[in-house]
């Protein structure tokens, strides 16, 4: 018998229990299919599965989901396709361990749209996309939008969650007064003797959106600062859905979901396309990716099997108490419980660009916050810089922009004229 005091030692069976147990919590697995119908051949889909990173915790991994739509021609959606997500890597320090890369990637990605497009628009082409774009670590999911692309989420545990945001001038009031605010016109197609027909567009330029990537003929109101949410998963998983609105247009969430029900992924996506298609026919290029993000032992179908999913836009998702969990070691397993972890839309870079909330260290002193390059000491610009109630803040708290970025967020402020191209086709 072991005498009082004495360590106890621990099976091995149990040790390499636990650490399954946990392997599966820390990493799900990642299922996806991807499913499109062209009309005009303008949308384009990124899809990375098990992206390695080093870190200063060790090595881990990370997939990546993108939808570009793009309009007025290819070339927008293209160079974001091929652009955007080494420019948000680029915004990550190097050093940062697990949670400080999650914590760090909202601010990250509002830094790699907004270099992504003040790059393109260097290049003179007149073109615009719409971009989903999302990030899954372990649990964690992270959307970034701009645009009419959608992503939602149905959690193992029930319900609906938007990860993404409707950035159509028709629906959303807020954006009107912010392009309007900002020197641009709001209104419909004039087709002569006072008639009005049409959604509601940004003049000049006649975009229906107010954000998107490209558009360099549209103005600097257009803004291609994203909406960005950040949510974790419990342990159960969950579903993906994200499409253009060849898809949303035809589609409410609810029936995308419903009419998939049961499948894999893979066949999940063409039948959501098939489904758009049945209901308004091809009038726009119609692409679905579906991702279910699943526990290792779960098999390839839907993560639920219930008739209908609950209604409306739910921040916490419980378990039904019928649901058992499939680890027989609670301690080890997370809460079933889906918690929002970040949500900012506005599309002020000094309110995006923070360092607040929730990494002190990411910008350093001497990079610009966008761009990354570096700046001589004396160049940079606060980007608190002509706040009118700086509060606490003082000329010299960071981050930093450089000169061409700093007049980049003038622009989208409406505070002045940007040097950008205009109007020109050029294939530079």
């Amino acid at each position: 018998m072991s005498g009082h005091g004495e360590h106890h030692s621990v099976p091995l069976s149990v040790l390499l229990k636990r650490e399954l147990v946990n392997e599966k919590i820390e990493k799900p697995e990642i299922v996806y299919g991807q499913a499109s119908q062209s009309k005009k051949g303008e949308d384009f889909i990124l899809l990375k599965n098990e992206c390695q990173r080093v870190m200063g915790d060790g090595v881990s991994t990370f997939s990546v989901f993108g939808l570009f739509d793009g309009h007025n021609g290819t070339a927008a959606a293209i160079y974001a396709k091929e652009n955007l997500l080494n420019n948000i890597l680029s915004a990550i320090p190097s050093d940062l361990n697990r949670d400080e890369w999650i914590a760090a990637l909202p601010r990250a990605l509002v830094a790699g749209f907004v270099k992504t497009d003040k790059d393109f628009q260097q290049k003179a082409k007149t073109s615009g996309t719409t971009v989903t774009f999302v990030i899954l670590e372990g649990w964690v999911v992270t959307v970034a939008s701009v645009g009419d692309s959608r992503c939602v989420l149905e959690p193992a545990e029930g319900g609906i969650h938007y990860l993404s945001a409707d950035h159509r001038l028709e629906t959303n009031a807020e954006e009107r007064v912010r392009i309007t605010c900002s020197g641009g016109e709001v209104g419909r197609l004039n087709t002569g003797g006072g008639a009005e027909v049409g959604p509601l567009r940004c003049w000049p330029g006649g975009l229906c959106l107010s954000r998107s990537i490209g558009d360099a003929d549209v103005g600097e109101f257009i803004v291609p600062v994203p909406y960005v949410k950040q949510v974790k998963l419990s342990s159960a998983g969950g579903r993906l859905v994200i499409s253009s609105d060849g898809v949303w247009d035809s589609l409410t969430p609810e029936v995308a979901l419903d009419c998939c029900r049961g499948m894999s992924a893979e066949a999940a996506a063409p039948q959501i396309v098939n489904e758009a298609l049945q209901a308004k026919g091809l009038r726009d290029d119609t692409t679905c990716i579906v991702v279910d993000i699943l526990p290792q032992e779960q098999p390839h179908t839907s993560v639920r099997t219930q008739k209908k999913p609950m209604k409306g836009i739910m921040k916490i998702f419980r378990k039904k108490g019928s649901e058992s969990s499939s680890h027989t070691n609670k301690e080890y397993v997370e809460p079933d419980i889906v918690r929002e972890l970040y949500e900012e839309g506005s599309a002020m870079l000094s309110e995006r660009l923070e360092t607040k909330y929730p990494l002190c260290n990411m910008f350093k002193l001497f990079i610009c916050a966008v761009c990354q390059v570096e700046i001589k000491p004396g160049e940079g610009i606060s980007i608190h810089a002509g706040k009118t109630n700086p509060g606490k803040l003082r000329p010299w708290d960071g981050p930093f922009l450089c000169s061409s970025c700093q007049e980049k967020k003038e622009a989208m402020e409406g505070l002045r004229k940007s040097g950008r191209h205009r109007g020109s086709d050029s294939d530079d």
